[in-house]
């Protein structure tokens, strides 16, 4: 059995686009986690429960979340998605993102002007956070009133541990299903102040998801293979994973691994569920339906007969932030091209979202 799993909604691609792997027992033990910690956090929330692929309902029909309580005024302690209490003495002013998808949301609830470094995909300053290491001295030498790092070893959590003895409060966050990103967005909003901003945001997004399903709601549910990867080995959807479920909610019928927690599958596996489309969440990185129809064995499958290989916005698809609507659409897009889709999908208001810097497919999530 494989032993390295990638997490698609923080799969991390070194400059030549290769995804670092993970072990098994980290995944393992970083979804276990994540989603015990989807009851916690800090703000109200209306949320679909997480459930199997199989399961999830064609809306995300709002159901309201008890254990999220309304922030009040600082100081403040709120929940990380790994179930730390964070205490927050005062609204903070100097903050660290680690991690793209932290950044886009602080932007887009505009107080972009606070965030003193992020991750350097982001922009060009100065390089804080690497995936295999932060620099704990220069975030500490800054002032930083909060640190939003990345979960499930996105951030190595011995640099996390290492900011908190030092008094540096850090809000972890990691959303292995789309309810989670939802609470995440508004844990962030919480964390600085801008608690009904984020709620805005989040109400937004949930119309912008009705609305793409409504307009997929009836039409046939094609086989989807999503590609992650496939230089060496193949890797796509685990089963009951972020990236399932949004093949689902765009309309389609998931491929996926057989396992909740290994991503990688068999080219053997693959031609048996026989993919009606193939998704290149690699596009990015030089796979086209050219290189994928000449591979050995792949043309026995309906989706490279039919030519039905499209390639799509990997970032937007599976990055946990403000514009996962845009994703969504992108996704339903793919799948359904002829589906009466909504020409633009709500804003995620809540900001300055027009601050929010260019991300690049390397630093995900």
């Amino acid at each position: 059995m494989n032993t390295q799993t990638p997490a698609p909604s923080s799969a991390r691609r070194d400059r030549r686009g290769r995804i670092r792997y993970r072990s098994l027992a980290t995944t393992v033990a970083g979804l276990a986690i994540a989603l015990s910690a989807c009851t916690t956090g800090a703000s109200p929330s209306n949320v679909v429960s997480a459930a199997p692929t199989a399961s999830i309902e064609p809306a995300m029909t709002a159901t309201p979340s008890p254990s999220r309580s309304a922030a009040p005024a600082f100081p403040t302690t709120l929940t990380d998605d790994e179930g730390t209490a964070v205490k927050l003495a005062a609204e903070p002013h100097k903050i660290v993102s680690l991690t793209p998808s932290a950044t886009e949301t602080l932007f887009a609830l505009g107080v972009g002007d606070r965030v003193v470094l992020y991750p350097p995909a982001a922009a060009a300053v100065p390089d804080v956070a690497k995936f295999s290491t932060v620099d704990v001295e220069k975030i500490v030498s800054l002032g930083t009133d909060l640190v939003i790092a990345g979960g499930n070893n996105f951030n190595p959590p011995d640099k996390i541990a290492q900011l908190r003895t030092l008094g540096v409060p850090v809000v972890v966050l990691y959303a292995p299903d789309v309810p989670t990103v939802f609470l995440d967005i508004e844990l962030i909003g919480a964390a600085v102040g801008k608690a009904a901003e984020a709620k805005d945001m989040t109400t937004s997004m949930k119309a912008g998801f009705d609305q793409i399903q409504a307009a997929t709601t009836g039409l046939p549910k094609p086989r989807v293979f999503y590609e992650i990867d496939a230089s060496q080995k193949i890797y796509t959807a685990a089963d009951n994973s972020f990236l399932a479920a949004m093949i689902v909610l765009a309309g389609g019928s998931p491929i996926t691994t057989g396992s909740t927690t290994n991503f990688e599958i068999p080219l053997e596996t693959l031609i048996t569920k026989d993919p009606e489309i193939i998704l290149l969440g690699d596009a990015a990185y030089g796979t086209t339906a050219e290189i994928v129809a000449a591979r050995p064995g792949w043309k026995v499958m309906t989706a490279v007969k039919a030519k039905a290989i499209k390639p799509v916005d990997d970032v937007v698809i599976t990055r946990p932030g403000p514009r996962l609507v845009e994703g969504l659409r992108a996704l339903a897009a793919a799948i359904h091209p002829d589906a009466n889709l909504p020409s633009t999908a709500p804003a995620a208001s809540g900001g300055a979202a027009s601050a929010e810097p260019a991300m690049s497919p390397s630093a995900a999530p």
